[in-house]
């Protein structure tokens, strides 16, 4: 895998993490959100395929 890769799927997963802890300090703190343990899974997901996908572009501006 070249390392191009590997840092885009690096960065998908840091992003679903990071999700996925903000999320839960929210539900400690108090707070309700509309969907459960398995719809938090199912956006995480989402949100780690979108910082992978993007995360190549991005880097490729921040060079310039």
């Amino acid at each position: 895998m070249s390392p191009r890769r590997t840092s885009s799927l690096l960065w998908g997963l840091v992003g679903a993490l990071l999700f996925l802890v903000l999320a839960v300090g929210y539900r400690l703190a108090g707070g309700s959100l509309p969907v459960g343990v398995g719809g938090l899974a199912v956006i995480a997901l989402g949100v780690g395929v979108v910082v992978t996908a993007s995360a190549p572009v991005v880097a490729t501006r921040l060079r310039r």
